[in-house]
């Protein structure tokens, strides 16, 4: 019986036609080029986005990620947990063992620090060929099959993922601002990144930030400096009347809540982060739409 035969009884694999890469079926779990993704019909299952835990399916893909055909060997994802979790290997066990046993019992955030030292790994490795690729879409599809609020990007860190309206949003707006205003971008980066921090996000941070790309776009477009609140009042011509209104309830909320200039006590909710930071998204890219760099 082989190696691979030991760690995978009959029970939990299947054989199919087809190329390499789909060969193996485990569990639930579909390797790169199965049929659902061949034909875009995996999705996000209804429900609220997993993000401060980790559910122990996704435990267990992580632990056969050497078999997916993605550039991830046994060794790798030894030397990777070894590292994040700063234990030593056991010598008296197999590496796929000693692995399994860490990753189904350490805290949730560092399954995600052992996936971005694995991308450092593969990319160290082949960073000119389709290994870094394959591996950040398998492990981003298996985020989506397993309803995870987290995203594997492509410089290899683990991000946070939101619902549609708030992705199309984000990237919408840092795609239009980047070229002539990359300081704006660079706060809408920064503003997701915070909401992307483990454990905590910080979602002060996040709405800081996001107010701050606003801030940035209209001082391009007026050549004054000043608050969004100063905006507002004195440039309303710049803006809808329904775009003005939310976002002066955007900028009254962040200071009240201490995002924009700190409050002990005071911090919001995730959900609340994320709302402003897509509205603030959301107006940076009108803002530029309607206002694009050299002909203000």
């Amino acid at each position: 019986m082989s190696f691979f035969a030991t760690l995978f009884p009959k029970a939990v694999r299947k054989k199919v036609n087809g190329p390499v890469s789909a060969k193996l079926w485990y569990g639930r779990f579909e390797m790169p080029d199965s049929f659902p993704q061949r034909h875009g019909l995996a999705g996000p299952p209804p429900g609220t986005l997993l993000r401060n835990e980790v559910p122990p399916s996704f435990r267990t893909f992580l632990i056969d990620l050497p078999h997916a055909h993605v550039g991830v060997e046994i060794h790798e994802v030894h030397q990777a947990t070894c590292d994040v979790l700063q234990v030593y290997p056991q010598d008296n066990l197999p590496p796929y063992f000693d692995y399994r046993q860490h990753i189904r019992k350490c805290d949730w955030f560092y399954i995600y620090a052992i996936i971005e030292n694995l991308f450092t790994l593969v990319y160290g490795k082949d960073h000119y060929a389709a290994y870094p690729r394959r591996f950040v879409d398998a492990i981003n599809k298996a985020f989506v099959a397993q309803n995870i609020g987290w995203q594997l990007n492509h410089h290899g860190k683990v991000v946070m993922r939101g619902d549609e309206a708030f992705e199309n949003a984000a990237n919408n707006a840092i795609d239009a601002l980047w070229k002539d205003r990359p300081t704006a971008a660079g706060h809408l980066r920064q503003a997701i990144g915070a909401l992307s921090a483990r454990p905590q996000p910080n979602t002060s941070g996040a709405v800081s930030h996001a107010t701050s790309a606003v801030e940035c776009v209209l001082n391009d477009i007026t050549g004054v400096e000043m608050t969004l609140g100063k905006y507002l009042d004195n440039h309303s011509q710049l803006f809808h009347p329904a775009l003005k209104k939310a976002l002066d309830g955007i900028y009254g909320y962040a200071s009240d809540a201490g995002a924009r200039h700190g409050r002990e006590g005071k911090e919001p909710t995730f959900a609340e982060a994320q709302f402003a930071v897509t509205t603030c998204a959301g107006a940076c890219t009108l803002l530029t739409v309607t206002n694009p760099k050299g002909k203000q």
